[in-house]
């Protein structure tokens, strides 16, 4: 069953069960008239064992793609077991952020109503370009300005719900915004900024095979987007 049948039919529980893990995930992500691109977190959509049910699914795809790729996994010792830890790499750990539910990151109330500049970084972060599926390595920083209304998470929190973000096929500058997105609805700040920088492997690697070039971007929001005193001070806090 293709995907725009599954749009146009509503399965009985029998018949979904008889579907692929991808193919019930997505049956219920396309009744829910929710997207699913490579970015966005799925988890919700994902019920108990299914996980592991994808982790086969993409094994078995694999080694579909490396014998197109006309490599003999059968004799190879180096790839016998390639579609295995390839299939683990995505949906366990550089793509995880898609299929698990956001970390815990407990709020608490900002009692003694500070109201001065924060600053976390360089935080290490990975990803993977969703054009070529090649690793995006770099840093961000995050500023916040509690408000005395704010809610403050943790440190580490920041880390953490960075890495769930870019642990997805991304492009950079959607990226941050998602990540700008998550910290704001959770801290609730008077002002906000992330900024990056990343070495982009499909710059690397291929294409112009430049190994130099790193893109920088930022995002500045209340009080850090309106205030060019505020937001200077936060820029010359991030820079060595």
């Amino acid at each position: 069953m293709n995907a725009h049948t599954q749009a146009a039919v509503t399965l009985n529980p029998e018949a979904l069960a008889r579907l692929p893990a991808s193919d019930r995930i997505r049956y219920r992500l396309m009744q829910a008239g929710q997207r699913y691109f490579a970015n966005d977190n799925i988890a919700p959509f994902i019920e108990d064992g299914e996980l592991a049910e994808l982790r086969g699914e993409v094994e078995a795809r694999m080694r579909e793609v490396l014998h197109a790729l006309v490599i003999d996994t059968d004799n190879d010792h180096n790839t016998q077991d390639t579609a295995r830890r390839v299939a683990k790499m995505f949906i366990s750990e550089v793509f995880r952020g898609r299929y698990e539910a956001a970390p815990a990151a407990t709020a608490f109330p900002n009692v003694t109503r500070l109201n001065e500049l924060m600053v976390v970084g360089p935080i290490t972060v990975r990803s993977a370009c969703s054009h070529h599926l090649c690793p995006i390595l770099g840093k961000l920083w995050i500023g916040i300005l509690p408000s005395a209304e704010s809610d403050l998470i943790g440190l580490s929190k920041y880390a953490r719900i960075a890495e769930w973000i870019m642990n997805r096929p991304q492009i950079q500058e959607e990226a941050i915004v998602m990540l700008a997105d998550e910290l704001q609805r959770r801290v609730q700040p008077e002002g906000l900024a992330v900024v990056m920088q990343a070495s982009h492997m499909c710059m690397h690697w291929r294409g112009v095979k430049d190994d130099g070039a790193l893109m920088q971007n930022s995002v500045m929001r209340g009080a850090l987007l309106t205030n060019g005193d505020l937001r200077r001070e936060f820029l010359s806090l991030i820079r060595p």
